[in-house]
């Protein structure tokens, strides 16, 4: 029998179950677990003492700011309301008076910026600044651009002007707002990635062509374009040195590949006009750009240094080679561990790095530190809790990250003399249940063919009786789960669901299947994963093994559920092992990944053959237990045909299937009644059909 549940009724029903728990006095509710201020894009003025950040609270998203030495937070921006509409490219200028950020979405494949509260009035994209002082916002331009290169704003050295990427062309405006943005100079090409020179005379950009991209420079003034180096490769990121005497950029195969294909780090000379390859990758395992830390661990540093992230050695690190190309690339941060995906920040005067890591710790990352010219990275932050995104104040006295615990939700904090002091605690609801919260244990087992996977396992407090278990699957896939709250807003939410479940008596199971990130390229990069075999999915039961094996589990209860490629592992359990799993959550998942494949060309009989068995349609015929399947309709990852054909095989199967659908909202829901709707429906969804 098919059921299908409209939104509101679906959140009625998941609200009046977690509010009669309440009220009979069995915890807290999913309400309570996801109300914590989200921060992100920690950044320091370029002089003084002065940071900044943006914290998202039930949806309404604003800058905060916090001057040392106290650094005592306070809110810049007063945005109300659940609008879907994300704050990001947040920007100090470099004497902290003014913020400058971008406030609502890219845009999707009809050039429209998501409207996830169906608002009657087209929204845009739009480039505001604000003083810090004041906090009135003022307009700059609209961006309204594709993912590709977006949300870039970069403000010129002296912090007058802004400029930023939008429907293809470079845009310029003074950060007073005082007269209107206009295109920087006429560009053939989709233009994005625009960097200011030191002196601020000109900005370097990528010009995407299509089959290949080339990096410019306007200069004010100038009558045309100057081209580095142009070539029929893809070149990108391009990074002025220190003093503007030089412009590295990385050259990648003309179709862009990443995984094993070799790409070159390229200088080029302002005095001579000359360019040259620095440093190359080695060929076959190893010699990939790791995509996931590309773009913010490229620098070019002082002494004329360039750093960047490589994986020469199996693991993700940090290197540097100089610009002349003379010496071979130094290591800077060996050891099996990798350094995080969040951005690396130079401080001291470019001399030294701050960056985040797995090391001596996989199951958390800390802040380290590291000279540029090498020698031991010192550890800043060690411990029970997480630390990411690190920076300097402009002054260089402080180090401030953003950090969280097994039990807390991440804040921003200083960090110094071996401990961390929060900076915002005031923005924390004084309600949070923390303390009705689990510390969620590190366990290691083994997938059938041996591979060593770790999990996080959220134990309920009360476990004396056999409770039904939850695997919890995450998307990406490179990603890695944590014992604490995640850096990314997603996840952050998701954590905080696995410990309202466990608080609800359910045992949860979070998997770092293979393909996920920070433990080494060999973990990441499985033979036969994806749709050339879907190998991680052993993983996945290795965990629900896992599971049933604990005393204080029962084996004949087990569900699974997550979110994009969680979404695909929980429909594949389904699909094969409803004998095991009992239940699931699908959100937003792929389910077939032939559909995709069969509208890119070059896509061979035995390549669609493979991926096809490698999906969970492929085996619906073993498919028999209860699914709710979530998704939104202007998904731009997933697309919203997944879901819809699932759905309609499971109705002509008359298999047991409710289905959640969010209008106008995107793969990350943009609103903060879309995650609790979601994560209620989740919880209640197990409730109905496990205990």
């Amino acid at each position: 029998m098919t059921v299908r549940i409209g939104v509101r009724k679906a959140a009625l029903g998941a609200a009046l179950a977690v509010w009669a728990a309440c009220a009979l006095g069995q915890g807290f509710s999913m309400q309570q677990a996801l109300d914590y201020p989200f921060p992100s894009q920690l950044t320091a003025a370029a002089r003084g003492e002065r940071v900044a950040w943006v914290f998202d609270l039930r949806g309404a998203s604003n800058v905060w700011v916090a001057d040392g030495p106290d650094f005592a937070a306070r809110p810049v921006t007063r945005y109300q309301g659940d609008e879907g509409m994300p704050l990001a490219s947040l920007r100090l200028t470099p004497d902290g008076r003014t913020v400058v950020y971008v406030r609502g979405s890219e845009t999707n494949a009809q050039g429209e910026v998501a409207d996830p509260a169906s608002s009657a009035m087209r929204p845009e994209q739009q480039v505001w600044a604000a003083d810090v002082a004041t906090g009135t916002p003022r307009l700059l331009g609209t961006m309204d651009c594709s993912p590709e290169g977006c949300e870039d704003v970069e403000l010129s050295p002296d912090g007058t002007n802004a400029v930023w990427a939008a429907r293809g062309a470079l845009w310029i405006a003074p950060v007073t707002g005082r007269t209107p943005a206009r295109q920087l100079a006429y560009i053939r090409g989709s233009n994005s990635s625009p960097r200011w020179s030191p002196d601020g005379k000109a900005v370097a950009f990528v010009s995407n062509r299509g089959t290949h991209a080339l990096i410019g420079v306007y200069r004010f003034g100038a009558t045309a374009v100057q081209w580095i180096a142009p070539s029929v490769y893809r070149d990108a990121m391009p990074r002025w040195s220190p003093e503007g005497a030089q412009l590295a950029f990385i050259r990648l195969a003309g179709n862009g590949g990443r995984g094993s294909a070799p790409w070159e780090i390229w200088v080029w000379d302002a005095a001579s006009q000359q360019a040259h390859a620095a440093w190359h990758s080695p060929e076959g395992p190893g010699g990939g750009l790791p995509g996931e830390w590309e773009d913010g661990a490229f620098l070019f540093a002082a002494a004329e240094r360039i750093v960047f992230a490589g994986q020469q050695d199996g693991w993700v690190h940090l290197y540097s080679v100089a610009a002349e190309g003379s010496a071979p690339a130094q290591l800077l941060t060996p050891g099996n561990f990798s350094i995080g995906p969040e951005a690396v920040t130079l401080t001291d005067g470019g001399r030294a790095l701050l960056y985040d890591s797995n090391q001596n710790d996989s199951e958390r990352r800390h802040v380290w530190r590291v000279p540029l010219a090498g020698g031991t990275p010192s550890a800043l932050s060690q411990g029970a809790a997480l630390e990411w995104t690190p920076v300097a104040t402009g002054d260089g006295k402080f180090v401030l990250c953003l950090g969280s615990g097994p039990t807390r939700p991440a804040m921003p904090f200083r960090l110094g003399e071996g401990e961390r002091r929060e900076i915002a605690s005031d923005a924390l609801p004084s309600t949070y249940p923390s303390a009705q919260m689990v510390t969620p244990q590190d366990v290691v087992f083994r997938s059938a063919d041996g591979l060593e996977v770790h999990g996080q396992l959220f134990v309920p407090s009360d476990h004396a009786t056999p409770r039904p278990g939850l695997i919890f699957t995450h998307g990406g896939p490179p990603r890695q789960m944590m014992l604490g709250f995640h850096p990314m807003d997603a996840y952050n939410y998701m954590y905080a669901a696995n410990q309202y479940l466990a608080s609800r008596g359910f045992v949860v199971l979070s998997v770092n299947y293979r393909l996920g990130i920070m433990y080494g390229r060999a973990f990441r990069e499985p033979a036969h994963a994806g749709p050339q075999g879907g190998s991680e999915y052993q993983d996945v039961v290795a965990g629900a093994k896992y599971l049933q094996s604990l005393s204080y589990v029962n084996p004949q209860r087990i569900g699974l559920w997550g979110g994009s490629y969680g979404g695909y592992l929980t429909a594949m359990g389904l699909a094969r092992n409803s004998d095991i799993f009992k239940a699931g959550v699908d959100y937003a998942g792929v389910h077939d990944w032939t559909l995709s494949m069969r509208s890119r060309p070059g896509a061979s009989a035995a390549a669609l053959q493979a991926a096809y068995a490698a999906s969970p349609v492929a085996t619906l015929d073993q498919w028999t237990s209860p699914v709710l399947l979530i998704q939104a309709d202007d998904d731009r990852n997933v697309a919203f045909e997944q879901t819809v054909d699932l759905a309609r095989q499971l109705d002509a199967r008359h298999l047991p299937h409710e289905v959640i659908v969010f209008p106008d909202e995107v793969h990350d829901s943009l609103r903060w009644q879309t995650w609790l709707r979601t994560l209620q429906a989740t919880a209640e969804f197990f409730e109905r059909t496990l205990k």
